[in-house]
């Protein structure tokens, strides 16, 4: 049974999905002033540092944007849409980019001329040009059969990212989908010429409408809101895209709040908190740092009666579960250090990095198990997508969940 919770909380859009009576995912965003990620704007080149290799690009209403020059060797000028050069970034240049990661702490958001396209099925990238399949997607004949059929839609000037969902679709359903990305590509380019510096050439959909275009909505049950915006906004985008999936989607009326009923509250406690319990008696202690996250695992209360190995190992597996929950629970990302109880056991170390990786495959955000050192820590990298929960959260779990965090 899995859920997809929309609802308001301080002022902000909580998204939690549950699968099987469990939290799986949560995410916070602002309600007014959203994420910048996806938006494409004509920005303004303010300074060039080059001992960085970088500029900095006014978007407008105070919000100033990093941009990589060795990521971006080609730039999409304002006044020449109709491709990238690779002339020398100057002062004062008006270029076409998009925002690719919001700001995090002392750090400005970061931008690409990179722009992509994202649909259900596949997304179109510009500036990098090759033909991809998700990692998920394990049929090879499939691909192959594909791969011959985009070949015939795709350009030089763009690329094309083949996403999980495709492998459920017909393509044809893929290939109309590309060409109305297309479309939208073409769209913003030929719009930039008419239209002012700092100007938003195209807005991104709202985070639990973006989340909808990442799932798979028939793998969903149901989607409840008790937000009317936010029931509108999910209608207007299932009726333009899956209208096959619109009766999932419902308004909740009653006097409880979705927020009460599922005991979200609770819920955030937990992905907020430095320690997780395991059922066994053990925890996990997490702790998020400017560089990395580490994961400790602990014995804590647990007492069991088997042989110490036996132990360790039933607390370990308990633990590799768990973290590649609060992984996504959390939106953890970046390198994760997992300190695993040590055991003696070689063939027991295999079966938990079995167990591990596993765990970590359900994940759709892309999760790879690296290895584990001879120290016995296990390293994991978690791409990036969005803010981690705890720097989404800001003050707003302080205030509202005071009692929890003296």
């Amino acid at each position: 049974m899995t859920k997809l919770i929309v609802t308001e909380w301080d002022g902000r859009i909580l998204t939690a999905l549950f699968e099987e009576g469990r939290c799986r995912s949560l995410s916070l965003n602002p309600k007014d002033g959203q994420s910048l990620v996806g938006n494409i704007y004509i920005g303004k080149v303010k300074h060039v540092v080059k001992n960085i290799g970088a500029a900095f690009i006014d978007l407008g209403n105070g919000v100033t944007g990093y941009y990589s020059l060795s990521e971006n060797q080609a730039h999409l000028f304002a006044g020449a849409p109709s491709g990238k050069e690779k002339r020398a970034v100057r002062q004062g240049d008006e270029l076409i980019v998009q925002v690719s990661r919001d700001a995090v702490k002392t750090k400005d958001p970061v931008l690409t001329c990179n722009l992509s396209f994202t649909g259900k099925y596949a997304v179109l990238t510009l500036g990098k040009t090759q033909l991809g399949f998700s990692a998920k997607i394990r049929d090879a004949a499939w691909k192959e059969a594909l791969r011959a059929r985009l070949s015939e839609e795709k350009q030089a000037d763009f690329g094309l990212i083949v996403r999980t969902s495709a492998e459920r679709a017909g393509a044809d359903q893929i290939i109309a989908e590309i060409r109305a990305l297309r479309a939208r590509m073409e769209a913003v380019l030929s719009l930039a010429p008419m239209r002012t510096c700092f100007s938003l050439l195209e807005q991104a959909k709202p985070p639990h409408v973006q989340e909808l275009l990442d799932m798979d909505v028939s793998r969903l049950e149901c989607i409840v809101t008790d937000s009317a915006e936010c029931f509108t906004q999910m209608e207007r985008w299932m009726k333009e895209e899956q209208q096959e999936e619109l009766s999932r989607l419902s308004f909740y009326s009653d006097s409880l709040p979705l927020v009460k009923l599922y005991s979200l509250e609770s819920v955030l406690k937990e992905a907020l908190g430095k320690r997780v319990w395991l059922k066994s008696g053990g925890y996990l202690v997490i702790e998020p740092t400017e560089a990395l996250t580490v994961v400790d695992v602990n014995t804590g209360k647990y007492t069991g009666k088997k042989n110490v190995e036996d132990t360790i190992f039933k607390i370990n597996t308990e633990a590799a579960i768990e973290t590649a929950r609060q992984l996504r629970l959390r939106n953890l990302s970046g390198i994760i250090i997992v300190d695993f109880i040590d055991m003696a056991s070689e063939e027991n170390r295999e079966r938990l990095l079995a167990i591990l990786d596993g765990e970590l495959k359900k994940d759709p955000i892309k999760t790879v198990l690296v290895e584990m050192t001879k120290l016995g820590l296990v390293e994991i990298t978690r791409k990036k997508v969005r803010k981690p929960l705890y720097e989404a959260a800001g003050t707003a779990h302080k205030k509202h969940l005071a009692e929890y965090y003296p």
